[in-house]
């Protein structure tokens, strides 16, 4: 990553970190060593809060000294050992030369004193534990799996999430969709599918640091029960999958197309009336 920066900044460019996996990292290393100039980090999974609600959304943009002057006002400055929130041009410092001005600065406070609660709970070697935890766990169900499923850029240690691709489906009749349906019947929720992009029928797992060695073995077990069933040619159990769950498959790519907004009153039912 270091060779990727300096080639960015040799161009004259800034290197921008995506900070959603930042779980794999925490007091493991800091990006501003490895010339990361800007990077936003989220406070979802990494510190304990969801997605939706204002999660994803909610967190500190932190730039490097190259572009820390350009910060938009508002703006939070170490000065000594305090901080203080910039918010007035009269509160400038020279050579601060912020670009403009944030109407959202404080986002969700809910998620930030969820995400506070969990830092201080845990302290700077308890969120060491939990990144060192979270790669861990993912590298147990690579191996566990690796046998059956396919990876795609080789058998070799992953971070906190272990990609496979779609190649161990081949000829099954199963698709990556129906292999993740057909989990929900056995009480997962489904893997991330499809991404990233340039992996084929990609199924990205992370297994999060907080799972206990018995729930990775049940799962992996789970895992490899599916595969084997699907190269069995049991295609029943996948197609039209979930069966168990409270509602059946939903036709997701129509209801992005064509969303629904306002509910509507269903037509009235008509009741035969009964025979003699």
């Amino acid at each position: 990553m270091i060779e990727i920066a300096n080639a960015i900044h040799e161009a004259g460019g800034y290197f921008y970190c995506d900070g959603a996996n930042f779980n794999a990292i925490v007091g493991k290393a800091k990006p501003g060593d490895l010339g990361i100039d800007a990077m936003h980090i989220n406070l979802h999974k990494t510190f304990s809060t969801p997605h939706g609600g204002g999660g994803p959304g909610s967190g500190p943009v932190v730039l490097s000294d190259r572009l820390a002057p350009y910060a938009p006002l508002p703006f939070i400055r170490k000065n000594g050992e305090e901080l203080e929130v910039v918010e007035t041009n009269d509160q400038l410092n020279e050579g601060e030369q912020p670009f403009g001005r944030m109407t959202a600065f404080f986002g969700q406070m809910g998620m930030y004193v969820r995400a506070l609660s969990y830092m201080q709970s845990h302290g700077s070697d308890g969120l060491k534990q939990a990144s060192e935890d979270a790669v861990l766990n993912a590298n147990y169900v690579r191996v566990g799996l690796q046998d059956l499923m396919t990876l795609p850029y080789g058998v070799k240690p992953c971070m906190h999430e272990v990609l496979f691709d779609d190649s161990f489906l081949k000829d099954t009749g199963v698709s990556t969709l129906d292999f993740a349906k057909a989990m929900i019947d056995e009480g997962y929720h489904p893997m991330t599918m499809y991404f990233p992009l340039v992996v084929s029928g990609a199924m990205l797992i992370e297994p999060t640091e907080s799972e206990s060695r018995a729930s990775l073995d049940l799962f992996v077990a789970t895992m490899r029960d599916l595969v084997m069933s699907a190269k069995a040619g049991e295609k029943d159990r996948f197609e039209g999958a979930p069966f168990l769950a409270p509602r059946r498959r939903l036709d997701e790519t129509g209801a992005a197309r064509k969303p629904i907004l306002k509910w509507v009153a269903p037509e009235p039912t008509k009741v035969e009336p009964e025979l003699a």
